[in-house]
């Protein structure tokens, strides 16, 4: 039997897509937690550094991340099967770009936030998180490094939760 070159071609093509999806399977990662089975507290996260309202940001991009992933279903009404808390430790800029005619000025910055994340079961009380979680941005100054950061708030938020939530739904306890 004589292959052609388009059949060969074809043959090869479905044989690569077919083993690049054998490992692949839809639901949670973690093989004990069926989705949405277990219920997650999250306790409004402690600042403890100057940059105001960045607890109550994380907080909520935290709950609106592992809402979307679906893989515990948000405590609202009452304690849940998990309770994750956390604290805010530390919150650093260091410049990354500076202006050509002052190499003291920077018009970039890279901020970093450490958040101290802490999960629980509530039933046993038994440790099932205890790290430093790190999230970044990259700050654009123009004329006001303040309004800047500001602005940029939200996104960082959102990178550390995204950080925390992949510990919790993916992490090796």
């Amino acid at each position: 039997m004589k292959i052609s070159g388009q059949n060969f071609f074809l043959a090869c093509a479905l044989a690569l897509l077919c083993a690049g999806c054998a490992g692949y399977h839809l639901g949670p990662v973690k093989p004990d937690v069926v989705a949405g089975a277990q219920s997650i507290e999250i306790v409004p996260f402690n600042n403890q550094t100057l940059e105001p309202r960045l607890g109550d940001a994380v907080t909520q991009a935290l709950r609106e991340n592992l809402q979307v992933d679906g893989t515990y279903r948000l405590a609202t009404g009452g304690p849940g099967d998990i309770v994750v808390t956390g604290v805010i430790v530390n919150y650093r800029r260091s410049g990354v770009s500076f202006l050509p005619t002052d190499v003291t000025t920077a018009q970039s910055y890279n901020v970093t936030v450490t958040a101290h994340v802490i999960a629980r079961e509530s039933a046993t009380g038994k440790l099932l998180l205890d790290k430093n979680v790190n999230g970044e941005t990259l700050v654009q100054t123009g004329s006001d490094l303040e309004d800047a950061e500001r602005q940029s708030l939200p996104v960082l938020a959102e990178d550390l939760s995204r950080n925390i939530s992949e510990l919790l739904t993916e992490g090796s306890w």
